[in-house]
Protein backbone atom coordinates (compact mmCIF):
# COMPACT_ATOMS: atom_id res chain seq x y z
CA UNK A 1 0.00 0.00 0.00
CA UNK A 2 1.56 3.39 -0.93
CA UNK A 3 0.53 7.03 0.56
CA UNK A 4 0.18 9.63 -1.53
CA UNK A 5 0.77 12.52 0.57
CA UNK A 6 -1.68 15.54 -0.64
CA UNK A 7 0.62 18.96 0.05
CA UNK A 8 0.15 20.68 -2.99
CA UNK A 9 -2.06 23.58 -1.28
CA UNK A 10 -1.86 26.98 -0.66
CA UNK A 11 -4.52 26.79 2.57
CA UNK A 12 -6.11 30.84 1.66
CA UNK A 13 -8.15 30.58 4.19
CA UNK A 14 -5.41 31.07 6.66
CA UNK A 15 -3.47 33.59 4.93
CA UNK A 16 -1.50 35.59 5.61
CA UNK A 17 0.28 33.08 7.51
CA UNK A 18 0.11 30.47 4.29
CA UNK A 19 1.22 32.06 1.19
CA UNK A 20 1.60 30.57 -2.56
CA UNK A 21 5.40 30.11 -1.92
CA UNK A 22 5.43 29.21 1.81
CA UNK A 23 2.09 26.95 2.30
CA UNK A 24 -0.03 26.43 5.87
CA UNK A 25 1.71 23.00 5.40
CA UNK A 26 5.19 24.07 6.25
CA UNK A 27 4.33 25.87 8.78
CA UNK A 28 4.61 24.94 12.68
CA UNK A 29 0.93 25.88 13.33
CA UNK A 30 0.12 23.16 16.11
CA UNK A 31 3.54 22.25 17.44
CA UNK A 32 6.98 23.17 16.93
CA UNK A 33 7.21 21.10 13.64
CA UNK A 34 5.42 21.68 10.60
CA UNK A 35 1.91 20.12 9.50
CA UNK A 36 3.57 18.17 6.45
CA UNK A 37 6.75 17.31 8.45
CA UNK A 38 4.38 15.77 11.52
CA UNK A 39 2.20 13.87 8.75
CA UNK A 40 4.86 11.96 7.41
CA UNK A 41 5.96 10.84 10.74
CA UNK A 42 2.78 9.98 12.03
CA UNK A 43 2.49 7.43 8.93
CA UNK A 44 6.39 6.39 8.96
CA UNK A 45 5.72 3.10 11.17
CA UNK A 46 3.30 1.83 8.72
CA UNK A 47 4.70 2.97 5.19
CA UNK A 48 8.24 1.82 4.06
CA UNK A 49 9.76 5.20 2.51
CA UNK A 50 9.98 4.03 -0.93
CA UNK A 51 6.05 4.08 -0.13
CA UNK A 52 5.42 7.83 0.72
CA UNK A 53 4.70 9.65 -2.44
CA UNK A 54 4.00 13.61 -1.59
CA UNK A 55 2.03 15.53 -4.65
CA UNK A 56 3.54 18.88 -4.44
CA UNK A 57 3.49 21.78 -6.69
CA UNK A 58 6.53 23.22 -8.54
CA UNK A 59 6.16 26.61 -6.93
CA UNK A 60 6.19 24.90 -3.27
CA UNK A 61 8.86 22.53 -4.27
CA UNK A 62 11.81 24.27 -2.61
CA UNK A 63 10.42 25.12 0.60
CA UNK A 64 8.80 21.60 1.42
CA UNK A 65 11.98 19.97 0.07
CA UNK A 66 13.47 22.01 2.83
CA UNK A 67 11.42 21.47 5.62
CA UNK A 68 11.56 17.62 5.41
CA UNK A 69 15.13 17.30 4.05
CA UNK A 70 16.33 13.69 4.15
CA UNK A 71 13.10 12.22 5.14
CA UNK A 72 11.75 11.48 1.90
CA UNK A 73 13.41 10.94 -1.05
CA UNK A 74 13.97 12.80 -4.11
CA UNK A 75 12.31 10.15 -6.70
CA UNK A 76 9.27 10.20 -4.03
CA UNK A 77 7.84 13.55 -5.08
CA UNK A 78 5.27 14.03 -7.63
CA UNK A 79 5.31 17.55 -9.09
CA UNK A 80 2.43 19.01 -10.47
CA UNK A 81 3.97 22.30 -12.86
CA UNK A 82 0.80 23.94 -12.49
CA UNK A 83 -2.21 23.37 -9.97
CA UNK A 84 -5.13 21.77 -11.07
CA UNK A 85 -6.88 20.20 -7.83
CA UNK A 86 -7.37 17.33 -6.32
CA UNK A 87 -8.62 15.18 -9.45
CA UNK A 88 -5.68 15.79 -11.42
CA UNK A 89 -3.02 15.48 -8.42
CA UNK A 90 -4.58 11.95 -7.56
CA UNK A 91 -5.18 10.92 -10.74
CA UNK A 92 -1.41 11.54 -11.86
CA UNK A 93 -0.22 9.63 -9.14
CA UNK A 94 -2.80 6.99 -9.88
CA UNK A 95 -1.84 6.90 -13.92
CA UNK A 96 1.78 6.58 -13.02
CA UNK A 97 1.17 3.75 -10.42
CA UNK A 98 -1.61 1.80 -12.51
CA UNK A 99 1.08 1.77 -15.66
CA UNK A 100 3.42 -1.13 -13.28
CA UNK A 101 0.94 -2.21 -10.94
CA UNK A 102 -2.62 -1.69 -11.36
CA UNK A 103 -3.27 -3.84 -8.04
CA UNK A 104 -1.65 -1.69 -6.02
CA UNK A 105 -3.42 0.09 -3.26
CA UNK A 106 -3.16 4.07 -2.81
CA UNK A 107 -4.13 5.72 0.56
CA UNK A 108 -4.43 9.65 0.18
CA UNK A 109 -3.30 11.48 3.02
CA UNK A 110 -3.71 15.58 3.78
CA UNK A 111 -0.82 17.10 4.71
CA UNK A 112 -2.59 20.03 6.99
CA UNK A 113 -4.77 17.72 9.21
CA UNK A 114 -4.00 16.95 12.85
CA UNK A 115 -4.71 13.62 14.91
CA UNK A 116 -3.87 13.07 18.31
CA UNK A 117 -4.09 9.15 18.28
CA UNK A 118 -1.66 8.15 15.68
CA UNK A 119 -1.78 4.07 16.25
CA UNK A 120 -5.20 4.16 15.71
CA UNK A 121 -5.58 6.24 12.90
CA UNK A 122 -2.75 3.91 11.15
CA UNK A 123 -5.02 0.75 12.18
CA UNK A 124 -7.64 2.30 10.80
CA UNK A 125 -5.95 2.95 7.24
CA UNK A 126 -4.94 -0.77 7.42
CA UNK A 127 -8.16 -2.02 7.47
CA UNK A 128 -9.20 0.18 4.62
CA UNK A 129 -6.40 -1.15 2.41
CA UNK A 130 -7.95 -4.44 3.57
CA UNK A 131 -11.25 -4.00 2.38
CA UNK A 132 -9.76 -2.31 -1.00
CA UNK A 133 -7.91 -6.01 -1.32
CA UNK A 134 -11.51 -8.13 -0.38
CA UNK A 135 -13.49 -5.75 -2.88
CA UNK A 136 -10.84 -3.98 -5.35
CA UNK A 137 -13.55 -2.49 -7.34
CA UNK A 138 -14.91 -0.62 -4.33
CA UNK A 139 -13.49 2.88 -2.82
CA UNK A 140 -12.88 3.28 0.55
CA UNK A 141 -13.33 6.58 2.60
CA UNK A 142 -12.90 7.06 6.21
CA UNK A 143 -15.21 8.86 7.82
CA UNK A 144 -15.31 10.68 10.94
CA UNK A 145 -17.66 10.06 14.20
CA UNK A 146 -18.91 13.88 14.75
CA UNK A 147 -17.63 15.13 18.42
CA UNK A 148 -20.08 18.68 18.08
CA UNK A 149 -21.97 20.50 14.99
CA UNK A 150 -19.34 21.90 12.50
CA UNK A 151 -20.26 23.66 10.14
CA UNK A 152 -16.91 23.78 7.91
CA UNK A 153 -17.14 20.22 7.15
CA UNK A 154 -18.60 18.29 4.26
CA UNK A 155 -20.30 14.91 5.97
CA UNK A 156 -20.83 11.23 4.25
CA UNK A 157 -24.40 10.13 5.32
CA UNK A 158 -23.96 6.30 5.48
CA UNK A 159 -26.54 3.59 4.18
CA UNK A 160 -26.43 -0.41 5.26
CA UNK A 161 -23.24 -2.65 6.22
CA UNK A 162 -21.93 -3.98 3.64
CA UNK A 163 -19.01 -5.98 5.32
CA UNK A 164 -17.16 -6.92 8.46
CA UNK A 165 -13.79 -6.85 8.67
CA UNK A 166 -12.00 -7.89 11.85
CA UNK A 167 -13.44 -5.28 14.68
CA UNK A 168 -14.18 -2.71 11.65
CA UNK A 169 -17.99 -2.91 9.96
CA UNK A 170 -18.08 -0.88 6.82
CA UNK A 171 -21.04 0.54 5.06
CA UNK A 172 -22.25 1.59 1.88
CA UNK A 173 -22.41 5.23 1.50
CA UNK A 174 -25.56 6.86 0.78
CA UNK A 175 -24.82 10.86 -0.50
CA UNK A 176 -22.25 13.40 0.38
CA UNK A 177 -23.56 16.29 1.78
CA UNK A 178 -21.73 19.88 1.05
CA UNK A 179 -20.95 22.22 4.45
CA UNK A 180 -24.35 22.62 6.57
CA UNK A 181 -25.64 25.26 8.10
CA UNK A 182 -25.48 25.03 12.15
CA UNK A 183 -29.56 24.10 12.30
CA UNK A 184 -28.40 20.71 10.07
CA UNK A 185 -25.50 20.13 11.68
CA UNK A 186 -27.04 20.00 14.94
CA UNK A 187 -29.37 16.97 13.24
CA UNK A 188 -26.41 15.43 11.83
CA UNK A 189 -24.86 15.06 14.69
CA UNK A 190 -27.81 13.51 16.22
CA UNK A 191 -28.12 11.14 13.49
CA UNK A 192 -25.55 8.15 13.59
CA UNK A 193 -25.74 7.54 9.67
CA UNK A 194 -23.81 11.34 9.17
CA UNK A 195 -20.14 11.39 9.52
CA UNK A 196 -17.37 14.41 8.74
CA UNK A 197 -15.41 13.47 5.50
CA UNK A 198 -11.84 13.88 6.48
CA UNK A 199 -10.85 13.28 2.60
CA UNK A 200 -9.19 9.63 3.25
CA UNK A 201 -9.45 7.81 -0.16
CA UNK A 202 -8.10 4.53 -0.41
CA UNK A 203 -8.45 2.36 -3.71
CA UNK A 204 -6.60 0.53 -6.36
CA UNK A 205 -4.86 2.27 -8.88
CA UNK A 206 -6.95 0.67 -11.61
CA UNK A 207 -10.01 1.22 -10.47
CA UNK A 208 -9.07 4.46 -10.17
CA UNK A 209 -8.02 4.86 -13.85
CA UNK A 210 -10.93 3.30 -14.80
CA UNK A 211 -13.29 5.87 -12.98
CA UNK A 212 -11.33 8.63 -14.74
CA UNK A 213 -11.71 6.66 -17.79
CA UNK A 214 -16.07 6.73 -17.25
CA UNK A 215 -16.18 10.40 -15.63
CA UNK A 216 -13.18 12.20 -17.01
CA UNK A 217 -12.23 10.64 -20.23
CA UNK A 218 -10.67 14.04 -21.51
CA UNK A 219 -8.49 13.85 -18.30
CA UNK A 220 -7.79 10.20 -18.49
CA UNK A 221 -6.28 10.85 -21.61
CA UNK A 222 -3.74 13.27 -20.79
CA UNK A 223 -2.96 11.42 -17.86
CA UNK A 224 -2.58 8.11 -19.74
CA UNK A 225 -0.26 9.99 -22.06
CA UNK A 226 1.97 10.99 -19.30
CA UNK A 227 2.12 7.56 -17.71
CA UNK A 228 3.48 6.77 -20.89
CA UNK A 229 6.04 9.42 -21.89
CA UNK A 230 6.69 11.51 -18.43
CA UNK A 231 8.73 13.72 -20.43
CA UNK A 232 4.97 15.13 -21.70
CA UNK A 233 4.33 16.14 -18.18
CA UNK A 234 4.91 19.62 -18.34
CA UNK A 235 3.38 20.42 -21.61
CA UNK A 236 -0.02 18.08 -21.08
CA UNK A 237 -0.89 18.79 -17.35
CA UNK A 238 -1.55 22.29 -18.18
CA UNK A 239 -3.95 21.08 -20.35
CA UNK A 240 -6.29 19.64 -17.83
CA UNK A 241 -9.28 21.41 -16.42
CA UNK A 242 -9.19 21.91 -12.65
CA UNK A 243 -12.07 20.06 -10.81
CA UNK A 244 -12.09 18.36 -7.24
CA UNK A 245 -11.99 14.13 -6.78
CA UNK A 246 -15.15 14.82 -5.03
CA UNK A 247 -17.11 16.01 -7.59
CA UNK A 248 -15.39 14.23 -10.62
CA UNK A 249 -15.56 11.07 -9.58
CA UNK A 250 -16.44 10.24 -5.60
CA UNK A 251 -19.77 11.68 -6.05
CA UNK A 252 -20.24 9.56 -8.89
CA UNK A 253 -18.97 6.39 -8.38
CA UNK A 254 -21.47 3.60 -7.48
CA UNK A 255 -19.27 1.56 -5.22
CA UNK A 256 -18.32 3.18 -2.60
CA UNK A 257 -17.63 1.83 1.43
CA UNK A 258 -17.11 3.85 4.27
CA UNK A 259 -15.53 2.79 7.68
CA UNK A 260 -16.30 5.08 10.57
CA UNK A 261 -13.33 5.62 12.45
CA UNK A 262 -13.13 7.45 16.14
CA UNK A 263 -9.84 8.30 16.09
CA UNK A 264 -9.65 12.83 17.07
CA UNK A 265 -8.95 14.84 14.03
CA UNK A 266 -9.16 18.37 12.90
CA UNK A 267 -8.28 19.92 9.53
CA UNK A 268 -6.69 22.63 10.04
CA UNK A 269 -7.91 25.19 7.19
CA UNK A 270 -9.07 28.27 8.89
CA UNK A 271 -8.51 30.12 11.91
CA UNK A 272 -11.14 29.18 14.13
CA UNK A 273 -10.36 25.09 13.45
CA UNK A 274 -7.18 26.02 14.52
CA UNK A 275 -7.96 27.87 17.85
CA UNK A 276 -10.40 25.02 18.38
CA UNK A 277 -7.90 22.50 18.09
CA UNK A 278 -5.81 24.43 20.22
CA UNK A 279 -7.68 25.70 22.98
CA UNK A 280 -8.67 24.49 26.25
CA UNK A 281 -11.84 25.87 26.35
CA UNK A 282 -13.80 28.00 23.88
CA UNK A 283 -13.05 31.27 26.14
CA UNK A 284 -9.29 30.81 26.01
CA UNK A 285 -6.45 32.41 24.34
CA UNK A 286 -4.65 30.99 21.81
CA UNK A 287 -1.42 32.98 21.59
CA UNK A 288 1.90 33.01 19.42
CA UNK A 289 4.35 35.74 19.93
CA UNK A 290 4.20 38.89 22.08
CA UNK A 291 1.03 40.06 23.23
CA UNK A 292 -0.61 41.58 26.19
CA UNK A 293 -4.22 41.17 26.81
CA UNK A 294 -7.08 42.61 29.33
CA UNK A 295 -10.21 41.81 29.44
CA UNK A 296 -10.45 39.12 26.10
CA UNK A 297 -10.96 35.79 25.83
CA UNK A 298 -11.49 33.36 22.83
CA UNK A 299 -8.89 35.03 20.29
CA UNK A 300 -6.75 33.58 18.25
CA UNK A 301 -3.63 35.58 18.28
CA UNK A 302 -0.14 34.86 15.84
CA UNK A 303 2.36 37.29 16.13
CA UNK A 304 4.76 36.95 14.23
CA UNK A 305 7.20 40.40 14.53
CA UNK A 306 8.99 41.63 17.43
CA UNK A 307 6.03 44.33 18.14
CA UNK A 308 3.74 43.92 21.25
CA UNK A 309 0.16 42.98 20.00
CA UNK A 310 -2.17 44.21 22.84
CA UNK A 311 -5.84 44.23 23.03
CA UNK A 312 -8.70 45.64 25.30
CA UNK A 313 -12.56 44.02 25.45
CA UNK A 314 -11.54 41.84 22.39
CA UNK A 315 -13.59 38.62 22.10
CA UNK A 316 -13.57 35.61 19.99
CA UNK A 317 -11.63 37.30 16.92
CA UNK A 318 -8.49 36.38 14.75
CA UNK A 319 -5.46 38.63 15.09
CA UNK A 320 -2.38 37.75 13.23
CA UNK A 321 0.70 39.94 12.78
CA UNK A 322 3.49 39.73 9.88
CA UNK A 323 6.11 41.90 8.70
CA UNK A 324 3.72 42.97 5.97
CA UNK A 325 0.20 42.42 6.96
CA UNK A 326 -1.90 42.90 9.91
CA UNK A 327 -5.17 40.85 10.00
CA UNK A 328 -8.18 41.43 12.06
CA UNK A 329 -11.63 39.47 11.83
CA UNK A 330 -14.17 37.76 14.17
CA UNK A 331 -13.33 33.97 14.34
CA UNK A 332 -16.81 33.37 13.03
CA UNK A 333 -15.73 35.10 9.73
CA UNK A 334 -12.41 32.90 9.34
CA UNK A 335 -14.03 30.66 6.75
CA UNK A 336 -14.23 33.99 4.80
CA UNK A 337 -10.10 35.36 4.62
CA UNK A 338 -10.09 33.95 1.46
CA UNK A 339 -12.34 36.13 0.04
CA UNK A 340 -9.49 38.68 1.23
CA UNK A 341 -7.11 36.78 -0.83
CA UNK A 342 -9.18 36.82 -4.14
CA UNK A 343 -9.72 40.70 -3.67
CA UNK A 344 -5.60 40.87 -3.38
CA UNK A 345 -5.46 38.74 -6.81
CA UNK A 346 -8.11 40.48 -8.32
CA UNK A 347 -6.40 44.12 -7.11
CA UNK A 348 -3.08 42.60 -8.62
CA UNK A 349 -1.30 42.85 -5.34
CA UNK A 350 0.41 40.29 -5.60
CA UNK A 351 3.81 40.80 -3.21
CA UNK A 352 1.54 40.23 -0.23
CA UNK A 353 0.10 36.57 -1.53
Amino acid sequence: MKALVLAGGTGTRLWPVSRKKNPKQIEPLVGKESLLKTTVKRIKPSFKSIDIILSVNREQLPRIKKDLGSMVSGKNYLIEPIKRDTAAAIGLAAALIAKTNPQEIIVTVNADHYIKDSAEYLRVLKSAGEAVKKYPDHLVLVGIKPSYPETGYGYIKLKKPFAKIGPDTFYQVDCFKEKPDLKTAKKYLANKNYLWNPAYFVFQAGTMMKLFQRHLPEQYKILTRIAAQPSLLKSEFKKIKPISIDYAIMEKSKKMLCLPAKFSWSDIGHFASLHKTLAKSPSANVVKGKYLGQDSSGNLVYNYTDKLVATLGVKNFVIVETNDVLLVCPKNRAQDVKKLVEELERKKMLKYL
